[in-house]
Order: structure tokens, then C-alpha cells, then sequence
């Protein structure tokens, strides 16, 4: 079952159910004993399995940029249903229910850190996608299918939950994405196609569409912000690396000519740089996708502009 993404207290929840045809005290072991969890889990834990109990998240030979990334807390341990701990700013719920001749196991991950931290459930989602499929391989004695399809899987998650979409504020319109932790120098490579950009020149054409009119440079912070005219207004792309929360991209395009163009366009353009940092590069332009995005758009914003 695909995982759902829910709004609880104003923070974004995803959740994920799985029917397990194994006994709940089989379950309840593979989900808490940290010797067990290294099957599954994507990082070591060291811990005392009672509520209040620290938590330390290890990574293997690869040293945390912070140290909270690798801390946590126990919250609740009710043997042989619930466990529910703290990491970093993330609160994970485990729940075993027994089913006829196996259980079912809920898994909840609630995403702290704040507006940003939504973004990120994409990429979140296909992650405990495939380590609930790790687990279940464990329980089943058998080694877990490699898991080579990571872009596929998050774009699909991506648009389901709608974390592609562009909104309009005033008289912009304005996308945000996650790029996951890729290094944001390379970020920068792929959106000015390696080569240098000053203030005067023409924008780069990666950083361009022929939706949307380019015109010379205005600003240029390396590797952060470029900006450039377009039309009456500016294209403003930043590029933030956040230490706990992983690299997103927000895109501002000032005073469009047609919102629904604008919107369209970006929006298929932030797919393929999307795809771009991740190594693939897709050519030509998938207009039938930018006419698609048009009727949506479209559609979404009826009845909303004068």
C-alpha cells in the first residue's frame, strides 16, 4: 500500500500500512531490537528499550554534520504494541495490531522542522517504501530486491502529494522543490550548465524556457542566487542547503504576462531539473506535459483572478 500524507497539529504525517503474515511477537522484535532493526533501518540505533531512554543514531563510517541529526529519545515503548520515538526534529510511531494469522504494522513518520520539512515527504515516503520492503524480506527469510528505481519513485510521490505545485502570491508566482542532499555546488553546475555568469550577461539557458521571457543577468550570488529580468518583472532562483533538512530550490517569477503560462512552465521545467541533478537528462521539452499543466492550472485557478 502507497503511503498517504496527512496534515495532524499542522505538521505534515506520512503514513504507511503493511499486512505482515507473521505473529505480532515476531514483528514487535524485528521493529525494536536495535540488532534487528539493522536489517531495515537506515541508520544504526544504540538505545535501552524504555520510555524516556536515549536514543543515538549512527550512520556507519560516515561522520553526521551535526550532532542532532544523530540523537533521539524513546516517547512511548508499550510492549508488544506501540513504539514511538524521537529523531532529531522527526517522531516515529510503530503499532502492531494483531490479524488472523499475522498483524498488521502501522508506521507513521511526523516531519518537524517547520514549513520546509513538507517538501522533503516525497523523498521520505520512497525511502520507507523500500525499507518496509527490507523488513519484510527479513521477516520472510529471504534477501530484500535491490531498490534501483529511487527517481521514479519519488517523482511519483512527488506529484501525488502535490509538492511540484506552484502557488501564486500577489503578483508572482512562486515554486519550491527539494533536491534531497545533493552537494549544492553541483546544483549550481546544473543550473547554469557550467559555465560563469555575471551580472550584464544573458541568463543561462538551463535556468531558462522558451515560455518565459530571459533577459540579461541582474544578480548573481555563486552558488545561491541568480536572477535575471524577464519581461517587466524578475526570474529569481535560490538554492538553499539546510544541514538538517537536506538542499531545496525556490523559483520567483515577478509580474508573469500570462500566470497560467508561467505556472505551466515552471512547473515542467523544475521536473527536469529535478531529474537533471539527480543524472538524468531529459530532452526535448515534454510539451504535452506543459499543456497538461496549463488545463490544470487552469482549472485551479478559476474564479480566482479578475
Amino acid at each position: 500500500m502507497d503511503a498517504e500524507l496527512e496534515t495532524l497539529g499542522g505538521k505534515p504525517v506520512l503514513r504507511f500500512e503493511r499486512r505482515l503474515a507473521h505473529p505480532v511477537a515476531k514483528v514487535w522484535r524485528a521493529v525494536t531490537d536495535p540488532a534487528e532493526m539493522a536489517h531495515w533501518f537506515p541508520a544504526t540505533v544504540e538505545t535501552e528499550l524504555k520510555t524516556g531512554a536515549k536514543i543515538r543514531f549512527g550512520f556507519g563510517d560516515e561522520a553526521a554534520v551535526d550532532d542532532k541529526l544523530t540523537e533521539g529519545e524513546i516517547l512511548e515503548y508499550d510492549p508488544p504494541k506501540v513504539y514511538m520515538f524521537r529523531w532529531n526534529a522527526d517522531v516515529f510511531r510503530v503499532e502492531v495490531v494483531a490479524d488472523g494469522d499475522g498483524c498488521l504494522l502501522y508506521f507513521s513518520q511526523t516531519l518537524g522542522g517547520g514549513p520546509a520539512a513538507r517538501l522533503a515527504a516525497g523523498r521520505h515516503a520512497a525511502g520507507w517504501d523500500q525499507c518496509l520492503d527490507s523488513l519484510q524480506a527479513r521477516l520472510d527469510g529471504r534477501e530484500a530486491e535491490p531498490f534501483t528505481e529511487w527517481l521514479g519513485a519519488m517523482e511519483r510521490y512527488i506529484d501525488r502529494f502535490g509538492l511540484g505545485e506552484g502557488e501564486v502570491s500577489g503578483t508572482s508566482v512562486h515554486f519550491a522543490r527539494d533536491l534531497i542532499w545533493k552537494p549544492i555546488d553541483e546544483v549550481w553546475q546544473v543550473l547554469t550548465g557550467g559555465e560563469p555568469v555575471e551580472p550584464g550577461g544573458a541568463a543561462p539557458l538551463p535556468a531558462t524556457n522558451g515560455y518565459v521571457p530571459a533577459g540579461q543577468v541582474t544578480k548573481v550570488e555563486a552558488p545561491r542566487l541568480l536572477e535575471y529580468s524577464s519581461g517587466d518583472g524578475l526570474v529569481r532562483w535560490e538554492i538553499t542547503a539546510d544541514p538538517r533538512l537536506g538542499v531545496r530550490v525556490e523559483l520567483t517569477q515577478q509580474q508573469p504576462a500570462d500566470v497560467v503560462t508561467a505556472l505551466a512552465a515552471w512547473h515542467t521545467q523544475l521536473e527536469l531539473f529535478f531529474a537533471a541533478v539527480h543524472g538524468e537528462i531529459r530532452c526535448p521539452w515534454p510539451e504535452d506535459r506543459t499543456e497538461q499543466l496549463k488545463k490544470h492550472y487552469r482549472e485551479q485557478l478559476k474564479g480566482t483572478q479578475t
